[in-house]
């Protein structure tokens, strides 16, 4: 077996003992890891006066791990800069936040090929090198210019914009021309694949030369989507053990006689927390019986404070939150209990399975594993409902989900209510679904498969498309999820006027649809708002 380095921007190896707090990467690349021989390569999260590339170097819960720090230049433009004010919005659809700047475009890749450098001397003839995510989009070609000849995978744990929000980068061309260093790129889904496909052909004048490569700038890259998972059978401990089952006993007592909607983000604009508020505030005013009958725990753990437009939507949810429970509370009673702190995994378990909703809308989303630890917690006879954004890219494989559009609070309040009644059959045959996707797609299927296709033993999956070119593939639509009527007027519609006439408004009689030009990112997201914008529902 060939040693597998892993690299990612921070190396922050999980202790084993449950106490990580909210974050997906960090478990996943130390289940992956576990498994091979070999080291998990980065950042170290600290500081220095200059960069001197010395490395530490330690073993945690039986993964090998070798930092290096930064000196504040590199953080600055790195990692707060180009990663956080460009890449980031950028690729979350959140043109209107995405700052260029040519000192973080220099930061970048400056840290890049530091990297390179101090990693250089530990890669052995024969190991696999997986490179993780937007920040290190340049450290295989930096590699390669150093004579590495290794096979060198990446993967991209966000998503991949539509080839129109990518243009808009600056020296975006160079950008993507690092990813064809790569012998192998990965995505979470295959819209985000396409969505590269798309930007290859278009932009580039790149070709598709089979259905697992494409060609462009003279080089030929494999691609290929690989949705990660949860280590299912480390997180069915946690929910057994003791720290779980107590936190459930607490939140418990704390809820009874009322149904309890959490959700768990890091506070972050991608994530769509304002929306899912507004979502939970028409709620209430649609619902008047439904008052001091159920409550809202958002856990959001404040994350890169030194980013303006992080310090803005605290603000802005700070403000929501204190209105809704304005508005509604009682003396006895508040609707929204928001927290900005971080909590261990073992903790969030037992939070996952005393909740009878599961609240999951980020407005973009590369997967959301979040969804996947709801699912997992829940009580096999008693289990809650999971309510997802179409545009986390869980929807994919998440189809027995309510998925709505985040952007809408009506469509928001009208899968809460559902959820909230839905009967005991319908909702333990869900979750059942659910729970099988969960289990058998967990980050031990994700690593193999990755692993699998970088060595050259096997192809990487393609699976089927969705109707649309960008649309998350479900099983069942919106409507007909939220709406069983409108569902069985839409299947007769289908025999009225053919299957065809439902995919093309236009051969419906209907209005066509909005086609965005060359350029587009606004409109394709709901933007930042000060908060005297957000409208507040009417009370009954």
């Amino acid at each position: 077996m060939s040693r597998l380095i892993v690299v990612s921007n921070r190396v922050n190896p999980p202790s084993g003992k449950g106490d990580e707090s909210v974050g997906g990467l960090a478990m996943a690349l130390s289940a992956a890891l576990r498994a091979y021989s070999g080291l998990w390569f980065g950042w170290s999260g600290k500081t220095a006066p200059e960069f001197s590339g010395q490395l530490s170097m330690q073993i945690a819960d039986g993964v090998t791990v070798a930092t290096v720090d930064l000196e504040e230049a590199d953080v600055s433009e790195y990692y707060n800069g180009y990663a956080n004010k460009t890449l980031w919005p950028l690729f979350h659809y959140r043109q209107d936040l995405t700052a260029y700047d040519r000192s973080f475009n220099e930061g970048y890749q400056r840290v890049n090929r530091r990297f390179a450098e101090t990693l250089r001397p530990l890669i052995e003839e024969g190991d696999l090198i997986w490179i993780h995510d937007y920040h290190l989009i340049p450290l295989g070609r930096e590699l390669r210019a150093l004579g590495v000849e290794n096979r060198i995978g990446f993967f991209l744990h966000i998503p991949w914009p539509a080839h129109q929000l990518v243009a808009t980068l600056p020296r975006h061309k160079q950008l993507v021309e690092a990813l064809f260093d790569y012998d192998l790129v990965g995505f979470q889904t295959p819209e985000y694949r396409q969505a590269f496909e798309e930007y290859v052909l278009s932009e580039v004048d790149g070709a598709i030369v089979d259905e697992a490569r494409l060609r462009a700038f003279g080089k030929t890259v494999q691609v290929g989507d690989f949705p990660i998972g949860i280590d299912a059978a480390e997180f069915a401990q946690m929910v057994a053990g003791e720290r779980a089952e107590r936190t459930f006993g607490v939140m418990a007592a704390h809820t009874a006689f009322r149904k309890m909607i959490v959700g768990v983000d890091r506070l972050d604009y991608s994530k769509g927390l304002e929306e899912r508020f507004l979502g939970f505030e028409r709620l209430l005013a649609d619902n008047p019986h439904l008052r001091r009958e159920v409550l809202m725990l958002q856990i959001a753990p404040v994350s890169r404070e030194g980013v303006d437009s992080y310090q803005e939507i605290r603000a802005r949810l700070d403000a929501l939150s204190g209105r809704i429970n304005g508005e509604y509370a009682d003396i006895d009673w508040n609707p929204v209990r928001y927290v900005n702190r971080n909590y261990r995994r073992d903790e969030l378990a037992g939070v996952y399975r005393a909740a009878k909703v599961g609240l999951v809308t980020p407005m973009r989303d590369g997967m959301n594993l979040v969804a996947k630890e709801f699912v997992a917690a829940q009580d096999p006879d008693d289990p809650g409902v999971l309510v997802l954004s179409k545009f986390a890219g869980a929807a994919n494989q998440m189809g027995e989900a309510l998925i709505v559009n985040p952007n809408s609070p009506e469509e928001i309040a009208d899968a809460l209510k559902r959820a909230l009644s839905m009967g005991l059959a319908e909702r333990i045959r869900r979750w059942s679904a659910l729970n099988e996707g969960v289990q058998r797609d967990d980050v031990t299927a994700w690593r193999d498969a990755f692993v699998k296709a970088l060595a050259g033993e096997e192809e990487p999956r393609k699976p089927a498309e969705g109707p649309h070119y960008g649309e998350q593939a479900r099983p069942l639509s919106v409507d007909e999820r939220l709406l069983p009527d409108l569902g069985a007027e839409r299947e007769a519609d289908a025999r009225t006027f053919g299957a065809a006439a439902l995919r093309d408004p236009e051969a419906r009689g209907d209005p066509p649809p909005l086609r965005l030009s060359t350029g587009t990112g606004r409109g394709l997201q709901v933007l930042g708002r000060d908060q005297g914008t957000l409208a507040r529902p009417t009370r009954p």
